[in-house]
């Protein structure tokens, strides 16, 4: 299967998932056809460490620089779950000189929850 050739990719949205375990980033063209992606494993960090902010900052530094290539200017930030990479992520792109149109936070939110355990007997 042939690669498809992007010109003149200018505007992309990147999506960061922030886990207690892990870092994921995806950028995406405004369709939402993946274009690159990169986690804290793929940065090189194994084991606690990738659950750090400093690993999530050097991901999605990574991310950047990919997309950047591909001649992205300004990109939609979409930021989701709870992790410690949420904030490290934001100031990544920040200092990566991407300009920002949009930060969403997505993290979905249960409205009524799981069902409780039922209660005890003694």
């Amino acid at each position: 299967m042939a690669k498809k050739k992007i010109e003149s990719l200018t505007k992309a949205k990147i999506y960061v998932t922030a886990t207690f375990n892990n870092t994921l980033a995806t950028a995406t063209d405004m369709e939402g056809n993946t274009v690159a992606w990169e986690t804290t494993g793929s940065a090189g960090f194994k084991g606690t460490r990738k659950s750090t902010p400093f690993a999530a900052t050097t991901a999605v530094e990574k991310l950047a620089r990919k997309i950047i290539e591909k001649g992205v200017r300004e990109v939609e930030l979409y930021i989701k779950g709870p992790g410690p990479g949420r904030d490290a992520a934001l100031r990544a792109i920040r200092a990566a000189g991407l300009k920002m149109s949009l930060i969403a936070d997505v993290t979905p939110i249960p409205h009524n929850g799981v069902r409780p355990k039922k209660k005890r007997r003694v």
